[in-house]
């Protein structure tokens, strides 16, 4: 029993520090944005461009293993949540019927948060691959199948509505509920303002990533389509770009508070 006990809270500890590892991430893409936004990067905006600036700090082999774990571990924990469905805990808080969005919210966090250890293990092994690159080479193969484009603009409306999702949940502090509870006082005053921007402002530059692949679909022109860093210096290109990306990029950096606060409070 004590074994089980132990190798189950050193999962949960594990699973926290992806959430972590995901505030690191954030940070690191606001930083780099802002540098977009006012003066140049010799790294991309985009989770490549983290993973490249962390390895190429004197520990930054280390960091990304602990990375890789860490999310790993995150998305694993997510696969089970997904095939168990809610906890009993958890079951007067929802609305009836409300199971299955849960466990497909679940399903899609696992997706992302493996993808991210996937990316990570690539640069902890010494290669690692550009985020932009691998979009367009995917909308590529897309878009050479039957109903290609149609796939890719289906794509990009399902990561509008994402950014969507992120900005509502920003707004009505719907995030609140991923937490425990929140610190006392000042500080958890500091973490709901870091919610409310972070998702708000994340859903902003997620809602351009999906419309750049919209675009893509409709010109038939897989290098349309873009990650994230190509959403923000589409962003910046735009009125007020420098000023809106850098707003954009201090929303990254809140988000990544926030999943600071989320390792310690959050609900798992």
């Amino acid at each position: 029993m004590t074994t089980t006990t132990n190798a189950g809270q050193g999962w949960e500890l594990a699973a926290r520090t992806g959430y972590a590892v995901s505030g690191v991430l954030h940070v690191l893409i606001g930083v780099l944005a802002l540098q977009v936004a006012f003066g140049s990067s010799s790294q991309q905006a985009d989770q490549s461009g983290a993973f490249a600036t962390v390895a190429s700090t004197p520990f930054g082999s280390a960091l990304l293993w602990l990375f890789v774990l860490g999310l790993a571990a995150l998305g694993l924990w997510e696969v089970v949540k997904a095939v168990r469905g809610v906890p009993p805990t958890m079951r007067g808080d929802l609305p009836g019927g409300a199971g299955g969005a849960w466990r497909a919210k679940a399903a899609g966090r696992a997706v992302v948060y493996l993808a991210l250890a996937a990316a990570a293990l690539g640069f902890a092994r010494g290669g690692g691959s550009s985020s932009e690159q691998q979009a367009a080479d995917l909308t590529a193969r897309l878009m050479s199948a039957t109903g290609g484009r149609l796939l890719v603009g289906l794509a990009g409306v399902a990561v509008v509505g994402v950014g969507a999702y992120h900005v509502v949940k920003g707004a009505r502090k719907k995030f609140l509920s991923d937490l425990h509870r929140l610190p006392s006082g000042t500080a958890g005053r500091v973490v709901e303002r870091l919610g409310v921007w972070g998702y708000v402002l994340k859903g902003i530059a997620l809602g351009i990533v999906g419309v750049l692949f919209v675009v893509a679909a409709v010109k038939a022109d897989p290098a349309a389509a873009g990650g994230l860093d190509q959403a923000l210096h589409t962003l910046r290109s735009q009125p007020g770009g420098p000023v809106l990306l850098g707003l954009v990029a201090l929303g990254l950096v809140a988000y990544g508070g926030y999943a600071f606060a989320r390792a310690r409070f959050g609900r798992l």
